[in-house]
């Protein structure tokens, strides 16, 4: 965060990772990791949660609603937002949900493309026009808070947006936004579509223009930057651009580029963007979206430097090949060797440096953790810290823990597993399975002794780290009756980190309510009652 200059525009950042971003294929968040996500991303600095689309289920509803609660007890006070069509119930759903915040807004949008009104909506420009200003009314009668949006913009007719935009803020919205929602938009003409916008508003009208760009293209965050240097002054974004399709416009992106180029853009915004890494790696953790080593700004090679001349310069002068600090978003260069003899003592301190913290019960565990992995491999890096640390983020009770498990396999056998578990009541049980690989015989031998109705509908395996000691990162996503529930395992060995990751998605299950027999066992079938 950045003082702001004389001259200096301030941008205000809209999070719409907990609406937009849980639109991510496979991506759905249990009430308590909205809660949480919600607490960091006001710890993040950000100016507008967008905390869900109310109307869409009980679920989202009672998230958004207990968002806006919570929020009247952090230090931050960020406005809490509901997404609303324009439609009657969509808003009286979306004010109920935020009313509890200090400062609730409500969002409602329609859309104004030919091809999405002829063949979508079914609807004429008039008729368009005139449920976009009921809702805008609806929405002012609750708060003083109304955003607009103009769905589709980029390929809305140019005359028509201006009417539509004019007509919303005589009817009292305060933030008017102009989304790219199939990513169609080229920066240059995205540019000049808001500088159009801004010119045509009625002088005074004390109304905002905000934009919501996608990626379809990989032009998300060129097309929002554009926006900005035209004239705009919010920005909708996504923690490591998540989102529909090819995801949003990525916060991180955004808000180090305006700070990086803040001579040239001549603005700033109130983001923490020591808290930027942190949050990067929460949203990692709770999705099951694992970030590109690429990806700018958070990736693993963000700051990494292969190249002799490369590592030359930037030991002579970070400056060289840096453009950024990564200590301005949490995330220190300098490293402390750890190994099997080292104590906690040292092992908290070098989290602390890396920008992590975690109460007592997740330090014990990543600390125990710690340990297993240096009598492996024995030193320990940075990289190896953050993979033990990543799947600790979120505290999820463990009605099962891994034990014990053992593999036969081979090109001319029948892969067998034994998996033992421990249940929440402190016994444990094991069973054996055979499967058409290791991973799918220790998962079939799980199922057995849990009993949870669960499908895989995604496995992922990733190097954590690099070397011949590499660990392995290993995400799964379970569907269980219709919702997508995604766990996480690190290990040396692939198939213990398989292990982990299944029995992680399981724990996350119960805690959401998935209900447990007294022998540990998932209620399923002629059980239920």
């Amino acid at each position: 965060m950045t003082a702001q200059a004389s001259g200096e525009r301030r941008i205000r950042i809209l999070d719409t990772t907990l609406r937009d971003g849980e639109q991510s294929p496979g991506v759905s968040l249990s009430h308590s990791e909205k809660l949480e996500l919600a607490a960091q991303l006001a710890r993040l600095g950000v100016d507008v949660i967008e905390a869900g689309f109310p109307i869409s289920s009980p679920g989202d509803f009672a998230a958004v609603k207990a968002i806006a609660e919570a929020s009247r007890g952090w230090d931050q006070d960020p406005v809490i937002c509901g997404l609303a069509r324009a439609i009657g119930a969509d808003i009286d759903a979306a004010w109920r949900a935020v009313q509890p915040a200090r400062q609730p807004r409500i969002h409602t949008f329609i859309s104004t493309s030919p091809v999405q009104m002829d063949y979508q909506l079914r609807k004429s420009r008039d008729e368009v026009l005139m449920q976009a200003v009921r809702a805008v009314q609806q929405a002012r009668g609750y708060c003083t808070d109304v955003e607009f949006s103009a769905m589709d913009a980029s390929r809305s007719e140019l005359s028509f947006l201006k009417e539509i935009y004019c007509a919303v803020v005589e009817a009292g919205a305060s933030t008017l936004n102009v989304p790219d929602t199939v990513g169609y938009a080229l920066p240059e003409e995205f540019g000049s579509l808001v500088a159009e916008i801004l010119a045509a508003l009625p002088d005074g009208c004390g109304a905002s223009v905000s934009v919501h760009t996608h990626d379809d293209l990989g032009l998300a965050t060129a097309n929002a930057l554009a926006a900005v240097s035209a004239g705009a002054s919010q920005v909708e974004c996504t923690v490591n651009g998540i989102g529909e399709r090819a995801g949003n416009a990525s916060l991180e992106e955004l808000v180090m580029a305006i700070q990086t180029r803040r001579d040239t853009l001549g603005a700033v915004t109130a983001v923490n963007t020591g808290e930027i890494y942190r949050t990067s790696r929460m949203v990692s953790a709770l999705t099951g979206v694992v970030v590109p080593p690429n990806k700018a700004v958070v990736g693993a090679n963000a700051f990494s430097h292969e190249s002799g001349i490369h590592q030359d310069g930037v030991l002579k002068m970070p400056s060289t090949y840096e453009i950024m600090d990564p200590a301005a978003i949490g995330r220190p260069k300098s490293r402390l060797v750890l190994g099997k003899l080292s104590g906690s003592h040292a092992f908290r301190s070098r989290l602390g440096e890396l920008g992590i913290r975690l109460p007592d019960e997740q330090f014990q565990l990543a600390f125990k953790q710690f340990k297993e992995l240096a009598d492996r491999k024995g030193e320990i890096n940075d990289e190896d810290l953050e993979a033990i640390t990543g799947s600790t983020l979120v505290n999820v009770p463990e009605s099962y823990a891994l034990e014990y498990f053992q593999i036969s396999t081979g090109n001319r056998s029948v892969p067998t597993a034994t998996v033992r578990l421990r249940f929440c009541g402190g016994d444990s049980q094991e069973e054996a399975a055979t499967g058409d690989g290791p991973v799918h015989a220790m998962y079939h031998a799980v199922d057995r002794l849990t009993g949870l109705p669960v499908v895989l509908h995604d496995y992922a395996l990733n190097a954590a780290t690099s070397g011949k000691d590499a660990l392995g990162e290993v995400t799964v996503k379970l569907d269980y009756k219709g919702h997508i529930y995604s766990g996480r395992g690190v290990s040396t060995d692939v198939l213990e980190a398989s292990l982990r990751a299944y029995v992680h998605a399981l724990n996350k299950i119960v805690a959401n309510g998935g209900r447990a027999m007294p022998d540990g066992r998932a209620v399923t079938g002629a059980d239920a009652r």
